[in-house]
């Protein structure tokens, strides 16, 4: 169960400050996937320890009538139109176990963002409002979200969320890019972004971004908004300064 000495607000501030430093590690340049490995570790804990930041369960309690919430939601929606998708990559503590397990060192199962997976997430959020507006069910509790984190092992919930974390380890997070209500409008605000991750003219259509790539968003036809802002498309990059994250100007 989650700690009742620290405050849910914890995980909120926690969300704000590590957005902020998130954000001045990718202007600055000295975004690496070691350092984010911290951040990863510090949103999963929380998950655990007061159940924040959970954004997609946030989106749920909005729809549910808790309107108070809402306004956190947007505030953090103007955030990723200014600087991309951070808070999927390393706030969000769902998005931070997934990235986590897929550390695991096995056979990934590559599978790249495309219109499909976009209606299917858009139909996902569609039942999940209707779930919540219309008859009160809250179903990303049904799903496992707060009965994961709570640790309530005995559970059909806790078992339900386990299986999705387990098919984390092959694909890349599943619950993120098919099932999260908050992602379904995050996509679309990050695509368009104000700081995001840009091809320059330094590039040499090596394809090695395309490859390190688990959702294809470094493909610069996607135009998704599924960059989760990993860091595995910089760290494969060949050549210093063909892949920026910077405001307008290249190739994107």
């Amino acid at each position: 169960m989650p700690s009742g000495s620290i405050p849910m607000i914890t995980g909120v501030v926690y969300a704000y400050l590590a957005f902020a430093v998130l954000a001045l590690l990718w202007y600055s340049r000295r975004f690496t996937r070691r350092r984010a490995l911290v951040f990863l570790a510090a949103s999963a804990l929380l998950g655990f320890l007061v159940f924040a930041p959970v954004f997609p369960f946030m989106v749920q309690e909005v729809v549910l009538g808790n309107l108070p919430v809402l306004i956190g939601l947007v505030v953090f929606i103007v955030l990723v139109f200014l600087a991309g998708r951070i808070i999927c990559g390393q706030v969000c503590a769902v998005g931070a176990v997934q990235e986590l397990v897929y550390l695991i060192p096995v056979k990934k199962h590559r599978r790249t963002a495309n219109r499909r997976q976009v209606a299917i997430r858009a139909g996902v959020f569609i039942v999940i409002l209707v779930a919540g507006a219309g008859f009160s069910v809250n179903l990303l509790a049904r799903l496992g979200l707060r009965a994961f984190f709570n640790l309530r092992v005995a559970s059909v919930p806790f078992v339900i969320f386990l299986a999705i974390l387990l098919v984390s380890v092959f694909f890349y997070r599943p619950f993120c890019r098919y099932i999260c209500p908050y992602g379904a409008l995050l996509a679309p605000v990050s695509s368009r972004a104000v700081y995001r991750l840009r091809r320059t003219d330094a590039c040499i259509n090596c394809g090695k971004c395309e490859r390190a790539c688990p959702t294809g968003a470094a493909d610069p036809d996607a135009r998704l908004g599924e960059c989760y802002l990993c860091g595995r498309c910089t760290e494969a990059c060949p050549v210093e300064g063909a892949l920026v994250y910077a405001r307008g100007g290249g190739k994107d």
